[in-house]
């Protein structure tokens, strides 16, 4: 016997809207000194997180992880955790 699948039987999956947190009115800034905001954006490991995961625009992805370049740079946070 021979197993036939339709189309429908395919899983569709989910695509939601991605919100960024840092355009729009009243959205914190990116800077180097906040540590605090930063480090939500690092994994345990000290890995920047991907955009497609932390639903970050492209434009604002890169200001992020070159704000935290910086300030492993200049000792404000660690390259890797220990």
């Amino acid at each position: 016997m021979s197993d036939f699948r339709n189309d429908n039987s395919r899983k569709t999956f989910f695509k939601r809207k991605k919100n960024c947190p840092f355009s729009g009115p009243n959205a914190p800034l990116i800077d180097y000194k906040d540590v605090k905001l930063l480090s939500r954006y690092i994994t345990e490991r000290g890995k920047i997180i991907p955009s497609r995961i932390s639903s970050i625009s492209t434009i604002k992805q890169r200001e992020l992880s070159k704000a935290i370049k910086r300030a492993r740079f200049l000792a404000l946070m660690p390259y890797v955790s220990s």
